[in-house]
């Protein structure tokens, strides 16, 4: 059995000794960049390998052009993910202590991005795993590299000129999965400008989780999302978050939910406002 969108720790737990898995620690604090490699050197899921949102998983920062996690190249990407020994005939896990969504969502669709199709979020990730009694180590675990081999799908990707053009087109979704209050304006502790992009709607992605940090079930995903999104077909949809990290957590949801791949504006906000030309709306405008 191949896993695409979720696995649970139950699931999870026989596969561990197996060959062709390999399970990745994403854990990652915007506040402080080391602590998630700290916090994976002190404990983490027997056999995981690490990886840093902002070494391996993001492209450089370019000032004034890019959003704080930019997409790597391509061969950077193959680079690093043959490094944490992901290659052809590889089973994927991501985990990380934020439900997934940072940076564990990341590196699912990075990877689903590339072409890489069996990779799955530990559902509930870390504080699931620990509450359930599974097996943990510390130290750091070194993997068999392997080549991994890129097969991009750039329909997957939405540039700031699309998201222009979504604005204008009713037959489009945009959809801005920050908390509501800074979709609003009202408060922005990471961007140095508040608001967001015109005609987005909100749909925060903590929506697409209990209270336990689990995914809700399919059934409820699929109402929420067809309530949102109406008549448009999730293809016409593009989603966007404060870095192009986070956003992937409601991509996530959507194909779990069954209802397909919508594209993802990968600058998000912090690309989107280093263009004083471009609009910023306000409040539910």
């Amino acid at each position: 059995m191949v896993y695409r969108t979720l696995i649970s720790p139950a699931e999870l737990e026989p596969q561990l000794t197996k060959a062709d898995w390999i399970i990745v620690d994403c854990r990652f604090y915007l506040a402080d960049p080391e602590r998630g490699r700290k916090n994976y050197l002190e404990s983490h899921i027997a056999g995981a390998v690490y990886a840093h949102l902002d070494e391996d998983l993001s492209g450089p920062i370019r000032p004034g052009v890019t959003g704080r996690h930019p997409l790597p190249a391509i061969a950077r990407a193959a680079e690093t993910l043959g490094r944490l020994g992901i290659g052809p005939g590889i089973q994927v896990v991501a985990y990380d202590d934020a439900g997934g969504a940072l940076a564990a969502a990341r590196l699912w669709w990075l990877l689903r991005w590339l072409g890489h199709e069996a990779v799955a979020l530990l559902d509930g990730g870390w504080t699931r795993w620990m509450a359930e009694g599974k097996p943990v180590r510390s130290g750091a675990e070194t993997p068999i590299p392997r080549a991994f081999i890129p097969r991009p799908r750039p329909e997957l990707v939405a540039s700031a000129g699309a998201v222009v053009e979504v604005g204008r087109d009713p037959n489009y979704r945009l959809i801005d999965v920050r908390a509501a209050e800074r979709y609003r304006g009202e408060k922005e502790p990471i961007d140095p400008v508040a608001g967001h992009i015109p005609g987005a709607i909100n749909l925060p992605y903590t929506e697409n989780l209990t209270a336990l940090g689990n995914f809700r079930s399919k059934e409820e995903l699929r109402e929420l999302y067809r309530d949102r999104l109406g008549d448009i077909p999730v293809e016409h949809a593009i989603f966007y978050c404060g870095s192009g990290a986070t956003a992937a957590h409601s991509l996530v949801a959507l194909l779990h939910a069954g209802l397909g791949e919508a594209r993802l504006y990968t600058g998000s906000w912090s690309e989107w406002i280093t263009d004083p030309e471009r609009p910023v709306a306000n409040k539910d405008d």
